[in-house]
């Protein structure tokens, strides 16, 4: 059974970031290794919330695991709440990642045009190498202007083609940089209502759009990149499993706006495992 590395925070509420991954990657008959980054009693967006920080906790995983002598055939990493953080995932990146271990990064730094309050310049500039390291990233669309330098705003004044072109643009810029292939999760045309997720690799460009109803459910893009990750694991190309991403989230995406469950709840998934078997 292939062995993925999942580096990400534990939030009770929320179906975000570990409590998506497990359950996404071991239907998927894949062996989710989670290496915890830190416990929270619910996602950020509920308006109150435990922390616990492990950031000072994670090598002793990269130590323990080493005195182990195991190996992971893939590495995924997703939200960080600091320069630590990012210094340790390299870290481990230096123990366990291999030529051909499989690395997807999820830059998560922002969403809707505003990168997140612990962004410093500092963390960019980390992440930017971070990806660089990749074979796989998933940044939203705040995420790739972080990236790249590009505004956000000046972006979104394109219409139509206009906005597409550009974007695709500098996801092919991005793509260029890291050598990764891009997905630009999560793309809401302006004046559009409609939702897409941009493929970029080295040799051709791909996006299918889908009515959007306006809703940002908790976790969606953890439950997209952890589809992305198990996919490859199982022998597919990146395009069939974002396809099968897009297949999986579309019904629970539906079934939890029918249910009207609120979006800092997140998607009702669980009913929809049966689809990734």
């Amino acid at each position: 059974m292939k062995k993925v590395a999942v580096i990400q925070d534990l939030s009770s509420f929320g179906k975000c970031s570990l409590t998506a991954a497990i359950p996404v990657l071991s239907v998927m008959g894949v062996q989710p290794n989670p290496l915890p980054t830190a416990v929270l009693s619910a996602q950020t967006d509920y308006p109150s919330f435990f922390y616990e920080d492990l950031t000072t906790k994670m090598p002793y995983f990269t130590e323990e695991w080493q005195k182990m002598n195991v190996t992971f055939d893939g590495i995924y990493t997703g939200f960080v709440t600091g320069r630590e953080q990012i210094d340790n995932i390299f870290a481990f990146l230096q123990t366990f990642a291999q030529p051909n271990t499989f690395l997807l990064v999820d830059p998560v730094m922002g969403d809707r045009g505003e990168a997140y309050k612990l962004f410093t310049e500092d963390m960019l500039a980390r992440m930017r190498a971070l990806v660089a390291q990749a074979s796989v990233i998933t940044p939203n669309v705040t995420e790739c202007c972080l990236l790249t330098g590009l505004s956000y705003e000046k972006l979104y004044r394109y219409k139509g083609s206009d906005f597409m072109q550009a974007l695709t643009e500098v996801g092919q810029q991005l793509q260029q940089t890291t050598k990764a292939d891009v997905i630009i999760t999560g793309v809401t045309p302006p004046t559009e209502q409609t939702i897409g997720n941009l493929y970029i690799n080295a040799n051709h460009t791909l996006c299918r759009m889908v009515p959007f109803n306006g809703k940002n459910y908790s976790g969606t893009g953890d439950l997209f990149a952890s589809v992305i990750v198990g996919g490859v694991m199982r022998g597919m190309t990146v395009d069939a499993a974002i396809q099968l991403a897009e297949t999986f989230l579309i019904q629970a995406i539906t079934a939890t706006t029918q249910a009207q469950t609120k979006e800092v709840e997140g998607v009702q998934f669980e009913r929809y495992l049966h689809l990734l078997l």
